[in-house]
């Protein structure tokens, strides 16, 4: 997790400005929590009370409500001002953006897969989102495997 949010922080400044080189300063003026961030620990806080359907709904809600303007994608802001709870169907990566407290929290890699679903179905339940996250868990668990 503080790899994740370490690593938000970095690369927030090229985020739109992307550079091809691994030669460059990492925390810069500039350089800010995103919303990777925010709802990276709003799952964190939905496992630490339960980690069901309604504490990552509840958590992602409240959490991103705080900090409104920190870069949320436009159906995502719909979302979170609407009081419903159903998801908006996202294909994107926002859901596997935020999992690394999952990855953290369960011991095996079927107890990983089922409460990364869990949390990204909130709001990303759409089956390409779906399969972009369990092959971003795969990368993620088998990185430190890395020859």
């Amino acid at each position: 997790m503080i790899g994740a949010i370490a690593g938000d922080i970095i690369g927030s400044i090229y985020e739109w400005h992307n550079i091809k080189t691994k030669s460059f300063p990492l925390f810069q003026p500039e350089s800010r929590f995103t919303d990777d961030s925010v709802l990276t620990c709003a799952v964190a806080r939905a496992i630490m009370n339960g980690g069901i359907h309604e504490d990552y709904l509840t958590s992602i809600r409240t959490i991103g409500r705080m900090y409104p303007n920190c870069g949320y994608g436009g159906h995502f802001i719909d979302w979170l001002k609407s009081d419903s709870a159903e998801p908006y169907n996202s294909w994107g990566n926002g859901s596997a953006m935020r999992v690394s407290p999952v990855i953290w929290a369960y011991d095996s890699l079927e107890e990983v897969l089922r409460a990364a679903k869990v949390s990204s179905e909130v709001t990303h339940n759409h089956p390409d989102g779906l399969l972009s996250l369990t092959h971003w868990i795969f990368g993620s668990l088998m990185l430190p495997y890395k020859s």
